[in-house]
């Protein structure tokens, strides 16, 4: 069974409810420490690259291939900054769809790609300093996104 059947398997039971689902995201930062940013085309709130991780992928492959999906750009991620979950992580989509990610967040480093998205979930990418920073769908801490920066 591939991801996208087992998670519609999934819900095809639970409904709207509430799941746990496995996650990944991504922290890359330009040059100037700026850190890049995925406006969702749904409307949904600004979010670093993310994703679930599908059936028999690794974390590292799934932050792979999201931010691949989500940006166009290929990275090798070369830390874990941190694991989070918990009721704070807890997010519903707009067609109701109840989730609690347990997200490990990788620092990544660009290593080519187009910086064209390859799915239609990116309306926009952008690079924000820690002052200009959206309101994010999931509240990660900003000392750990911008560590360094």
């Amino acid at each position: 069974m591939d991801n996208k059947n087992y998670i519609k398997w999934l819900r095809s039971r639970v409904g709207n409810e509430l799941i746990l689902s496995p996650s990944v995201a991504a922290v890359i930062h330009d040059g100037n420490g700026r850190l890049l940013l995925q406006e969702k085309a749904s409307g949904e709130p600004w979010s670093l690259p993310a994703g679930g991780i599908e059936l028999g992928e690794t974390p590292e492959e799934a932050v792979a291939r999201e931010v691949m999906e989500e940006t166009g750009y290929q990275v090798s991620a070369s830390s874990v900054l941190g694991v989070f979950g918990g009721s704070s992580f807890r997010y519903r989509y707009p067609n109701g769809d109840q989730v609690e990610y347990v997200v490990t967040l990788f620092a990544c480093k660009i290593e080519g790609g187009t910086g064209v998205p390859t799915d239609a979930e990116t309306k926009s990418l952008r690079y924000f300093y820690r002052h200009e920073m959206p309101a994010l769908a999931l509240p990660y801490p900003l000392d750990i996104l911008f560590g360094k920066y």
